[in-house]
Parts: structure tokens; C-alpha cells; sequence
């Protein structure tokens, strides 16, 4: 069961804000000591935990500017796409920050200092750009191989051994799109939004608009886990390209044990999959269920009439709410959920030492407890 330990909700403290405080990607430390988060506006903001269990504001620096392209009048956002930190090495910390088509390296206690450029994309003419990268990740055991994403909906892994500039990948995983099934949307849908490696190091977990994927490490053809995130949207393809809303970037999130994975949507839900019952569930992060003794229940969304009381149509979501920034601590049963400019912290009821190991179960309502702070 999962309870709130935190809500840090800016507009409390600017009721006015722009879409540059809007957060873009929120991602927990290795140790569960230090929270991170990116904004539209290319800063970032680390929080750390306190003995009392809260967390609060620990630094902030801006990480990406714009830029701009003179010859192709072509803006490159500062927004951060992706923060990702290095497992620690003695008392040292480090994170990594990418926007569409820069990483750059961050040694916390020195920010003030440059960063180390070690994936570039940019061709020498804009006009040769076919992809942007989308998000990077450190492998947790071997400091040499990360791996990116990108929009063409591929995802690499370098081994920085053999090249200071990582542009030539060691292994690429990439799913073939079958013809029968391509359409308009097929390259937009494939597009992956978040890769993250599973605590083993052994899988990989990528996210794009409508799936989440398992990949082995060691089979770059196919992915061994496939699950359906948002399936249901195929039938709303064409009005949510319409609106923009079709590159809406999702992130997801493995438990501490790999066995359950999690993942946003719209409609300010969140979705959990375990992966030996294959099981899943669909819950709400909202104002209305940060109250003392509130029941969480699992919803679920249809294609045809609603049957249950928890039921919603997918025809009634609300595609202005959405959940694309999730996090979960890599040992407790603790996540962290963002929704446009307020940032959800849940914690399970049953204490840090299920280490969230529990299998998930459709219908069973989840007990809160109000220890929101205001």
C-alpha cells in the first residue's frame, strides 16, 4: 500500500508559473539518497532525503541553454529530456543531463565547472539531422557502456573503451516494424522516450507512446517482454497527432528487485506490470487521493460501455492531464510521480523492507495516509 510522504507542489510557491518550470523528467540516485529533477527551462533541482524521511532542496544549476542554428533557423530547446546518475564513487556524484542533442556529464560538487561532451549527433549540415537523442544511461556495474535512445526509435549501446566520442554503437536494438501493420504513425509511435537498465544490468527496459519493452542485453533482434501501455489509444492516433499530444514522452521505472515495472499515461494515471504474473495494475496520482485514510483503487480504461464503478471510457480521458515522469527507489518501496508542476512521492504502507517484492493484484483498493506536506 502506498502512502504520500511528500508533495512539492511549486505553483503553491509561484501560483504564476510559464512552461519553463514544467518538469521534464524526475529520476531517484542510486542510493535513494538524492532526488533529481529537469524542467523545461534546462534546470535541474536535487533534493536530499533527511533522517526524518522528507526531502528537501540540496542544489540547483542550469544545465542546458538554447541555442539556435542560424543557417536553418532552427531552435534547439534547452528542456532536459533525461537526467541519469553514475553509480557513486566515494563521496563523488554524478548525473547525466540530455537534451535533443547533447549529453553532458555533471560532477555535483563542481557544477559551476564544464561538462564532458560524449554523444553528439549534430551533423556538420542541420539539414542531415534524422534523429534527436531522446534519453542516456550508465550501465550500474560496468562504468564503460552506456546506452541511448533516439527518435528513430532505436536504442545503442557503447563501450567508451574504444572511443572518447561515442557516435559508433556496439550493439543496436531495434524492433522491425512489420509492413502489414506500418502506418502514418508507426515511426511517431516508435519513437523511444526512456531506456533504463534493469539493477541486474542484465535487461533493458525502453518505453515508447504505446508499449514498454524488456530487451535482453545479449539479443539485439527482438525484445523478450513486450506489454501494452496505452493500446488503447490506436483508435485516437489521428486526433492526438492533431493535437501534439501523440509526442508526449513517457518514462518508466523497474521496482528494486526487477519483477514489477512502471510506467504514466493520461488522465494523471500510472501503470504497474509484474512480470511473473503479468499482472498489471492502473492507479491515479491526483489531489483528491492525497486525503488521510483515502482508498487508492485500481482503474481501468475501455474501449466499449464502462462495467465497473472504477471504469473510465477511453473516450472520457483527459489527454491535458498526463504522467510522464515516474521514478521508483532502488532498494524501498517508494515512487515518485510527476504531473505538470507537482511532484508526488508514495511510499508503501508496509514498510522499507518489502523492497517491493509484493505481487501486484487488479482489484484490490490500496490504503493512503495524509502525510502530505503543504
Amino acid at each position: 500500500m502506498l502512502s504520500p510522504v511528500l508533495r512539492s507542489e511549486l505553483s503553491a510557491l509561484e501560483p504564476e508559473y510559464t512552461d519553463a518550470d514544467v518538469i521534464s523528467t524526475v529520476e531517484f540516485s542510486q542510493s535513494g539518497e538524492f532526488l533529481a529533477t529537469g524542467d523545461k527551462g534546462g534546470r535541474v533541482v536535487i533534493f536530499q532525503r533527511e533522517p526524518q524521511g522528507e526531502y528537501n532542496v540540496y542544489s540547483t544549476f542550469q544545465s542546458h541553454e538554447p541555442e539556435f542554428d542560424c543557417l536553418k533557423s532552427l531552435e534547439i530547446e534547452e528542456k532536459i529530456n533525461k537526467i541519469r546518475w553514475l553509480p557513486q564513487i566515494n563521496s563523488t556524484h554524478f548525473l547525466l543531463t540530455t537534451n535533443d542533442k547533447t549529453i553532458k556529464l555533471w560532477k555535483v560538487s563542481e557544477r559551476d565547472k564544464r561538462p564532458e561532451d560524449i554523444v553528439d549527433l549534430k551533423p556538420e549540415n542541420m539539414e542531415d539531422l534524422s534523429e534527436v537523442i531522446t534519453v542516456a544511461e550508465f550501465h550500474p556495474h560496468h562504468c564503460h557502456l552506456l546506452a541511448f535512445s533516439s527518435s528513430a526509435g532505436a536504442t545503442r549501446l557503447c563501450d567508451m573503451r574504444s572511443r572518447a566520442l561515442c557516435d559508433r554503437p556496439a550493439k543496436l536494438f531495434e524492433e522491425s516494424v512489420d509492413p502489414a501493420h506500418r502506418s502514418f504513425f508507426s515511426e511517431i509511435t516508435s519513437s523511444v522516450s526512456d531506456v533504463k537498465f534493469s539493477h541486474s544490468g542484465r535487461y533493458l527496459l525502453t518505453r515508447d507512446y504505446l508499449t514498454a519493452k524488456v530487451w535482453d542485453i545479449n539479443m539485439e533482434n527482438k525484445p523478450v517482454e513486450i506489454y501494452q501501455v496505452q493500446d488503447y489509444l490506436r483508435s485516437k492516433l489521428c486526433a492526438l497527432y492533431e493535437s501534439d499530444c501523440i509526442f508526449d514522452k513517457f518514462e518508466c521505472a523497474w521496482n528494486g528487485t526487477d519483477s514489477v515495472i512502471m510506467t504514466g499515461a493520461y488522465n494523471n494515471f500510472f501503470r504497474m506490470f509484474d512480470r511473473a504474473s503479468r499482472r498489471d495494475v492502473t492507479l491515479e496520482a491526483s489531489r483528491e487521493v492525497c486525503k488521510r485514510r483515502a482508498v487508492l483503487r485500481p482503474r481501468r480504461v475501455c474501449v466499449g460501455k464502462k462495467r465497473r464503478e472504477n471504469d473510465i471510457s477511453v473516450d472520457s480521458l483527459d489527454f491535458r492531464k498526463k504522467i510522464l515522469h515516474t521514478a521508483w527507489h532502488p532498494t524501498d518501496n517508494i515512487i515518485a510521480i510527476a504531473a505538470s508542476n507537482n511532484l508526488y512521492i508514495f511510499q508503501d504502507r508496509h514498510g522499507p523492507g518489502h523492497h517491493g517484492g509484493h505481487q501486484l493484484e487488479q482489484d484490490k483498493p490500496l490504503q493512503l495516509q495524509d502525510t502530505t506536506r503543504q
